[in-house]
Formats: structure tokens, C-alpha cells, sequence
């Protein structure tokens, strides 16, 4: 994390392969990390809420990421997710991103405890952010409140900004609202502030906002490639229409399950279906609905030609 240039671009918010035992697949999670990057995306998110972070251990983080990265993965082309229910936790995945030279580590904050005042959430990342203590640390804040349970105002993400200029370099806003997305930018222009709802790209970008961090580039990378390169043109091209068709198929559906069994269809590998409990696969008659869905919107869902 030794590098001042503000991140932007497509980021994938990338998904967890599991092998028979349940366990991280890290070479597969290489491999699939290879594919994105061949197929237009700058840069990966591993163990966020698409890639079941919350499911996996500390120590099977820490693994995971070294050997992420001992697979020839560039760490400046990883921004880690590192955040924990326990900020103790948090604190050290964080040392650890840092230590392995991430790019940045995407931080939530703790959530187990809910009606937390802004004070109180100030205090866990400032808190972070001192016991980490290395200036080369650069902090993108996560807020996806209606999953944590833990929202971030735009006021305290202001506040820790201006008390750590240095070190808060960027926001990712899951929240599915634009009006937060616009308010962070307009708030917060130093920032690098990213979407995790794909049709907010274009808005975004306009605003000046720096690309996404999203789960549909897994999929689609090269449809998301497409969408991000013509955000600014004044003339929009049809990878809008399209994302939204998909997100709305997929949206029938339990998520994570559904995100998986479409990575099974598209690399032909039926082991991309396992999640880990309490997460489930999807159904097989759900799994063939999801299929003719995703061919209804316009997508062959065992190619990534979109």
C-alpha cells in the first residue's frame, strides 16, 4: 500500500471457490483472478460480501491472500477486503494487506452491534487506523448497510477524511442509493468513491466518481469492460439496458447461489456452485429457471460474450 495514486476503474468484488471439503480454493481463486484481468479488469476485491469474506476465518484470510498472491497475483492490483465483526480482526487482516503490499485494504466497519452512533464508528476506524500506524496504509471505507446492518453518514466518512487525509482514500457505497453515491462525491472530491450497483457506473462516473467495485464483472467482465470505457460518452450504448436485465434475473434468486451456479455455467465447472453454510447452492430447478432467465435478457449463460 506504498502508493498515492487514487484507485478507479473496474474492480471485481470477486467470488470464493471452494474445493470438496469446503475449504478456499486458492489456486482456482488465482485462476479465476488471471481470467478477469485477461478479460479487461483492473483490479480484484477478494473476501468482500460477494466472496462470503464473513465466512472464512482469519487465518484462512491471511492463507488465502499469500497465496493469492505466491500465485504471481500483483498485490497493486488487489484491494483486500479486511473487515471483521471483531475489530481486533479487522486490525490485524489489515497489517497483514499492508505487509503483503495490497493496493489498499476495503474496510467495514464493525456490525455485529446495531444502533452504533457516528461517534462510536469514528472510533472503530480511527482506532484501526492507529493500531495499524504506518503511513503507506490507504483505507477505502465499505458501506453496504443493508447487509451489515452498520451504515457510514457522509458526515463521518468527512470527519475521518480530515483527520486522516493521508490515510482514507476511498469509499465503496453498496447501498444501492445514488443520492448517497452523489453525496459521498460531492462531499468528498478527494476521494475515490466506487458503486457497488453497476447501472450507477455511468451517473457516477459523470460526477466524477472513480468506476465500481462490483460482483457482476465475475461474470460478465467484458460487458462490465464495455460499460465502464463508455461511461462518459454522450451517447450510451446498450451495456446498460443489458446489466440491468441480468441484475433483475439474478435479483429472483438467492444472490451468492445464484452468482455461483452462473460461474458454473460460464467456466463449466460444477464446483463453482458450493457456498459455505449457512449459504446454500441453488436448487437445480431454481438453477435452470436462472438459466433461461439470464438467455431471456439477451445472455447465453455459458458464455461470457455478452
Amino acid at each position: 500500500m506504498n502508493t498515492n495514486t487514487p484507485l478507479q476503474g473496474l474492480w471485481c468484488a470477486t467470488l470464493s471457490p471452494l474445493d470438496a471439503r469446503g475449504a478456499l480454493d486458492a489456486a482456482r481463486l488465482a485462476s479465476h483472478a488471471q481470467r478477469l484481468f485477461a478479460s479487461g479488469v483492473d483490479g480484484i476485491a477478494p473476501f468482500g460480501t460477494t466472496g462470503e469474506g464473513q465466512s472464512f476465518s482469519v487465518a484462512e484470510r491471511r492463507a488465502g491472500l499469500d497465496a493469492l498472491l505466491a500465485a504471481g497475483v500483483a498485490p497493486t492490483r488487489v484491494l483486500a477486503a479486511t473487515g471483521c465483526a471483531a475489530l481486533p480482526d479487522a486490525i490485524e487482516l489489515t497489517r497483514h494487506a499492508l505487509s503483503a503490499g495490497c493496493v489498499g485494504a476495503l474496510v467495514l466497519p464493525p456490525f455485529f452491534f446495531k444502533d452504533v452512533t457516528d461517534e462510536g464508528i469514528y472510533a472503530a476506524y480511527a482506532k484501526l487506523i492507529d493500531d495499524v500506524g504506518d503511513d503507506r496504509l490507504r483505507l477505502y471505507l465499505y458501506h453496504i448497510p443493508q447487509v451489515s446492518g452498520v451504515g457510514l453518514s457522509v458526515a463521518m466518512v468527512s470527519r475521518l477524511a480530515a483527520a486522516y487525509p493521508a490515510i482514507v482514500a476511498g469509499v465503496k457505497d453498496s447501498s444501492g442509493s445514488f443520492d448517497n453515491s452523489r453525496a459521498l462525491v460531492a462531499a468528498l472530491p478527494r476521494l475515490s468513491i466506487f458503486v457497488g450497483h453497476e447501472p450507477h457506473l455511468p451517473q457516477l462516473r459523470k460526477l466524477g466518481g472513480a468506476g465500481t467495485i462490483c460482483g457482476i464483472a465475475n461474470l460478465y467482465p467484458r460487458l462490465m469492460r464495455r460499460l465502464y470505457d463508455s461511461s462518459l460518452d454522450a451517447k450510451p450504448g446498450g451495456e446498460l439496458p443489458l446489466i440491468e436485465s441480468v441484475i433483475a434475473a439474478l435479483m429472483r434468486f438467492p444472490i451468492f447461489g445464484a452468482l455461483k451456479s452462473l460461474q458454473a455455467e460460464l467456466s463449466g465447472d460444477e464446483s463453482w456452485r458450493a457456498l459455505r453454510a449457512p449459504l446454500l447452492p441453488l436448487s437445480a430447478a431454481d438453477a435452470r429457471a436462472l438459466d433461461q432467465a439470464i438467455a431471456a435478457a439477451g445472455i447465453d449463460p455459458k458464455r461470457d460474450g455478452a
